[in-house]
């Protein structure tokens, strides 16, 4: 197996600077990393927009919002009513913990803070952990499906993984780096996105070379 900095080192070549995470405001990436859930991100970016234009992006503000009415503003991303419960889980955590201060909330021990975000209704741990690195600049890798198609598929890592060896496995070879951990896991989604979809490009792939021998290209056809 390369390294994994051989392996980000390639992705970086191929695809450039990714400019993770889209937000104006470490609130605006809170909670773009709630809403993103189970949908793309051209959905999040109509939501985000509506509260933005009605100037709610504030915990305060938005927690206070009627539930109708935010997910009413929400809408476009899908799974509203789901999306607004979970939303208004994480800013009473934020009002109540932390005094609605998110420069408060990023100064605890990085293990607390996943900790008491994993105890929120509805938090998982790849948006937990979202949070943390995109919001907060706080290293933590976030690990997705596309993280773990890649990998898997190459033979690297065992297909039952679970979602904390893979985060293990990162960041016991890596740095503990905000800036590596957010570039690495954007380049894995362009990858995945483009190329290791579950109908799979793998001869135009940056990581074609790293393949199993004689593994052919539609063995992973889903």
């Amino acid at each position: 197996m390369p390294s994994l900095k051989e392996i980000y080192d390639r992705l970086y070549n191929a695809f450039g600077p990714q400019n993770w995470w889209p937000g104006e405001t470490p609130f605006e990436v809170l909670v773009g990393a709630i809403l993103v859930q189970n949908t793309a991100w051209a959905n999040v970016e109509k939501a985000i927009r509506n509260l933005r234009e009605e100037g709610l992006m504030c915990p305060k503000r938005l927690y206070r919002l009627k539930d109708a009415e935010l997910e009413e503003l929400i809408r476009p991303c899908g799974y509203y009513r789901i999306k607004a419960r979970r939303l208004k889980n994480v800013l009473r955590y934020l009002l109540k913990r932390h005094d609605g201060s998110l420069e408060q909330m990023f100064r605890l021990p990085i293990d607390q803070l996943r900790r008491e975000l994993l105890e929120i209704n509805g938090i998982g741990p790849e948006t937990a952990d979202s949070i943390i690195l995109y919001a907060g600049n706080l290293p933590t890798f976030v690990v997705d499906a596309y993280t773990h198609r890649i990998f898997s598929r190459h033979g690297w890592v065992d297909p039952e993984a679970d979602y904390h060896t893979l985060k293990e496995f990162f960041e016991s070879q890596l740095e503990p780096d905000a800036a590596l951990y957010n570039e690495y896991h954007a380049l894995l989604v362009r990858l995945g996105k483009d190329y290791c979809k579950k109908r799979p490009r793998c001869q135009a792939c940056p990581l074609e070379i790293y393949l199993p021998d004689g593994q052919p290209y539609d063995a992973w056809l889903e």
